[in-house]
Order: C-alpha cells, then structure tokens, then sequence
C-alpha cells in the first residue's frame, strides 16, 4: 500500500486532536461515564461461567454486583486464567483467549500474565492514541506528527506459552502487543525503531540498533522509562561525536517535540532527562499497566493524570484506611466507585476490564488530586512500602525526599532502594531502621556522604508523613543508615534477575530485606 503524504496525516491529527479537545472539555461528570462502562461490561462478564457463577447476571446493578462479587488478586483469578490459556471458551470472557500481557514482575519478583481479548486489544489501540492525542490537546499544537515516533521498550516478539499446548497462546508485554497491533498507517509513517529491531531481546544490542539506524532519523516523539531513555540517549550523544559531542538530542533531532514517559515515576532523573533531551522537550506522561491504561497527563504535571474513564475499564477505589493484603477478599464493601472518591486519601486501584478481569486489585496505590475531573496522582504499590516499623511510607514519600535532599545538594540520582534494618533491644523489643541503598552520578561539587544524607532524608520524611514523624519521635525506630554504593551494584542485581532493559524497573522499597541482602552480595560481587 502506498504511504499516506505527511500532510493528510498532519490534517487527520488535527481533526483526532480537536475531538480530544471536545471530549476533555465536556462538563459531563465521570461518575456517568463510568455507569455506562459498567453497563456495556455486565452482558460479557453474565456469559462468562467463573462469573455467571458468582452472581453476574444481566442487567446487575452496581448495588447487587457490590455486595455478590468479591475483589480478587492475580493468585486469586489464576485458575481460571490458566484454564484460558489451555483453549477453554468463556471462562472469564466470553470465547477463547490467545494473546496474554506479561507484567514486569516488579512487585513479587514473578510476571503476571493476563488475557488481552479483542474487547482488550481495542481498548489498548484506543487509550494509546488517546494518549498522544492529550498531549497534543494540552500543548495545543501537533508538532510530534510531524516526525516520527521512536518506542524504546523490551522485545515485541510474543513468546509461546509453552503450558497451553496444544493450543496456541503467546505472551509478551504490554509494548510488544499495542506494536504488533499498530494501525498500517501509523507503522508506515510513525513507529520506530521498526518490526526487526522491536524484536531484538538482548538490550545492549537493541540499544546499539537503535543508535545507528535512527542517528539520523527525524524523531519527534521518544517514548520510554527513563532509565533506559538515558542510556540510549547517551548512546546516540557518543555515536554522533564527530567533529564535537552534541550537547542534547534536539541537536540530533531538531523536531524532538515530546518525551512520553510511564512505568516508573520519571521524577528522580527529571533533571538529568531536561539536560539530555533538550531545552524545549516537553515532558508527558501516560500510566498504564498489563491490565490496561489507567490515566493519561492533560494538564500541567502538578495537576495529576487524568483517569481514563471512558475507555472501556470500570474503576473501584479501596481506601487504604481500610485495606489488607492478607483478606482482600473480605473488602468488597470498602470499595467505592468513582462518585465515591475524595481528594488526599490513598486508595488502593481496583479495575473491572474488558478481559475479564473483574473487582481486580492490581495492586498499586493512587490519590486524587480532583474529582471534577478525576486526576490522580501515583503513589505506590500496596505491598512495596515501609511498615516494618507501623510507619507506613509509601513509594512516593521516599523518593520525594530523595529527590528534594539530591536537588538541594545538586547530586544525580542513578538509582536507589530502601528496605529496613533490624536490632533487637535489650528487652527483646524488635527495632531498628532504614537502610538506604543509594547509587549517584559522581562529578557533583557537593561530595555526598552516608551520615549527611541520613540526616537530611530523615528531615525530609518527617516532613512528608505524619506516620513517620510519629513514629521517630515515639523512639518506634531509629535514624536511617545510608549506603552510598559504588557504579554497577544496581546493574549488576537487575542483570542478575534478568531485568536490564526493556520495561523492567527497580523496586524502590520492601519491607523486608529480600532485595537488600542480594544488593549486599552484588555489592561484595562488585569489590571482588
């Protein structure tokens, strides 16, 4: 087929872009389109035996589906989504299910693998396009059509599910399944780094592809996490060299309009991306997860991302007042909808999707910056916080602190993890303290040193959570300890785990010390 000129694709996007526009300007009250979510969900889910069989009928309303149908966690619908994955029809969702969405495993060190029916699919097309199409409403401007658009993410190939035989059913990520499913017209025009280096596996090879083939491309939009972002972006610096190293990207590519981040809060690194991509990049952000899109930024970042609310997933907000991991199953009247939520209060995010997957708590933790329009903010995941102590900081206050004290001081994060560490008193009391495992650029004109660093993070957290100023002044555990690691612990642990690169990410916190104890021994590893 032949491709489109530039210029009706210029001209289809600013029609796309100017019906976002309408669509996020509407004063209609998100609690309406989410009774009409609900709606279109409950005749699937009704011809569904696992939920036939809970309860769903036709035409349930919200009140009856409430108090019949019980949240479940990944451990709890994995029954059924094996059975789908061996060929059986209409289990979870109405027919057979081929295609599966593999997470990154950063929670439980183990991926989840979920159906992505063709309801799923399209809603995957949709709210990726919508994403974009946000950007563009918000900026009121269409320059990223102008280029082409450069996806830096794991392997796009799908791989066998070797357990479903004989039937035929493939996992990979969230990526590699929105790539595979491009519209022709956008994989003619847009998508880099194309079907052959997508597939790629091995990370310092994808990266090196990458780097020659789009040296010299017209790049406008560079999707990514920012980890990785940063390390193609200095592979592009280095191989464009000649004559002198380019300062940014935009001198590589002048037409770099948008940097699209998601996966893991870009935050800690915001500074560092600003000087590497380029003056005038701007920055916007999508949430999403192998259950679905979540959210998307339609406004300054101060202001929160925009719950996607009418694209195809009905929300359900568990207040974490409330929640415990240990009897998710008894919590279903704590759930609210939408119309139930208010500003600065936790909620731990429960979807019902178009794969089946229904009161699903997904396990990450978000708080409403408004309702009218809902905006949320992400701050966590419900089982990677700090509570040895009863302290209960989450994700966000961590490294907000890290963040503020690294800004202050003019320090770079590279990366960093936080677990606690325990003594035990002369009465048998159990104590102790947080351990911080801390990874910076070297080159800063302050020289960071543990014992500094530990005052001020503990400054800043008694500042930011009220529970661990409570705590610290109740004597319930002691000042952090930090250890500034030398280069490489942190690669060394995710290359271990098979996590370097592509979309996986480092947790930031446990409260138990599984990841700091490994991170000791890459340590050991390391001056070995």
């Amino acid at each position: 087929m032949a491709a489109v000129p530039k210029s009706l694709l210029t001209l289809g996007a600013s029609l796309l872009t100017a019906r976002a526009s309408i669509r996020l300007k509407r004063s209609e009250d998100a609690a309406g389109t989410q009774d009409r979510v609900f709606k279109s969900l409950i005749p699937k889910l009704s011809a569904a035996t696992a939920w036939r069989d809970a309860g769903i009928e036709r035409g349930i309303r919200y009140e009856a589906f409430r108090e019949r149908i019980r949240p479940s966690t990944y451990e709890d619908l994995g029954r059924f989504i094996d059975r789908m994955k061996a060929g059986e029809p209409d289990v979870l969702w109405p027919g057979t299910c081929s295609i599966y969405s593999a997470s990154s495993g950063t929670a439980t060190g183990q991926p989840r693998t979920v159906p992505v029916t063709e309801e799923m699919l399209a809603h995957f097309k949709r709210s990726g396009m919508d994403s974009v199409l946000w950007y563009c409403a918000r900026e009121r401007s269409r320059p990223v059509f102008n280029g082409r658009h450069l996806f830096l993410g794991g392997s796009t190939a799908l791989a066998p599910i070797p357990e479903s035989e004989p039937f035929e059913a493939y996992a990979g990520g969230l990526g590699a399944i929105t790539s595979l499913n491009l519209p022709g017209w956008v994989e003619r025009s847009y998508y880099e780094p194309g079907a052959e280096i997508g597939q790629i596996a091995d990370w310092q090879a994808k990266i090196a592809a990458i780097t020659e083939r789009t040296a010299g491309a017209d790049i406008s939009l560079l999707a990514g996490m920012a980890p990785w972002v940063l390390t193609l972006a200095y592979s592009l610096l280095e191989h464009s060299a000649n004559g002198g190293r380019p300062a940014h990207l935009q001198e590589i590519w002048p037409r770099l309009d948008c940097y699209m981040h998601g996966g893991l809060p870009a935050d800690p690194f915001e500074d560092e991306l600003r000087s590497v991509l380029g003056p005038t990049v701007k920055f916007h952000e999508v949430y999403s997860s192998a259950e679905g899109f979540i959210a998307a930024q339609d406004a300054d970042s101060a202001s929160g991302l925009r719950l996607m609310a009418d694209a195809g997933i009905f929300f359900e907000f568990i207040p974490m007042a409330d929640f415990d991991e240990t009897r998710v199953r008894s919590l279903g009247q704590k759930a609210v909808p939408i119309s139930g939520v208010r500003t600065g209060i936790d909620y731990a995010l429960v979807l019902t999707t178009p794969a089946g997957l229904t009161r699903y708590v997904v396990g990450d933790v978000v708080r409403f910056v408004s309702t009218k329009p809902p905006r949320i903010t992400y701050v966590g995941r419900t089982n990677l916080r700090l509570n040895a102590f009863s302290e209960q900081v989450n994700e966000k206050e961590i490294t907000d602190a890290l963040i503020a004290i690294c800004r202050r001081n003019g320090w770079t994060i590279v990366n960093f993890h936080v677990a606690p560490l325990f003594s035990r008193s002369t009465r048998g009391l159990v104590t102790g303290r947080h351990e911080w495992w801390v990874e910076l650029k070297p080159g800063t004109s302050i020289t960071p040193t543990g014992p500094i660093m530990a005052i001020e993070l503990d400054t800043e957290l008694r500042r930011l959570s009220r529970e661990y100023d409570a705590k610290r002044n109740a004597g319930g555990f002691d000042a952090p300890f930090v250890r500034l690691v030398m280069p490489g612990v942190f690669e060394q642990w995710m290359r271990y785990h098979g996590k370097w690169g592509g979309h996986n990410k480092m947790p930031r916190c446990r409260s138990d010390r599984i990841i700091a104890d490994e991170l000791g021994g890459a340590l050991q590893f390391a001056k070995d």
